[in-house]
């Protein structure tokens, strides 16, 4: 059976989709922009601001999990420009200091609200 999961900690699915769905132990996070989820408004900001945001919003769903970023089991994250990869790697390198998740990292034609970047997750859920 699966369970959905929503916080208010992060910004609320706009569409027909949930946070997150926990189903035999395995979260499955739907992927996240740099919205403030106080204010429902993107970050100002480069891809670094928005990196930032996009894990903060991910690390909210998770705790709603029972889970963590010790706990991801894999990220796909979807860039906008593939040459803010290095800017992107170095505030992600942050948020897994140890014991990193496996991860495919894409440059797509665009993303919702024309963000910089968008990332989605599994994890093992608590």
């Amino acid at each position: 059976m699966k369970k959905l999961v929503s916080t208010e900690k992060a910004p609320q699915a706009i569409g027909p989709y949930s946070q997150a769905v926990v189903h035999n132990g395995i979260a499955y996070l739907s992927g996240q922009i740099p919205l403030d989820p106080a204010t429902g408004q993107l970050v100002e900001g480069g891809i670094e601001e928005q990196t930032r945001r996009v894990l903060d919003n991910l690390q909210a769903v998770l705790d709603a999990c029972g889970s963590g970023m010790d706990a991801v089991l894999k990220t796909t994250v979807y860039l906008a420009d593939m040459s803010e990869f290095p800017k992107m790697n170095e505030i992600y390198a942050g948020y897994f200091p140890s014991n990193p998740p496996a991860r495919a990292t894409v440059q797509v034609a665009r993303l919702p609200r024309d963000v910089r970047i968008e990332i989605d997750a599994m994890a093992i859920a608590g």
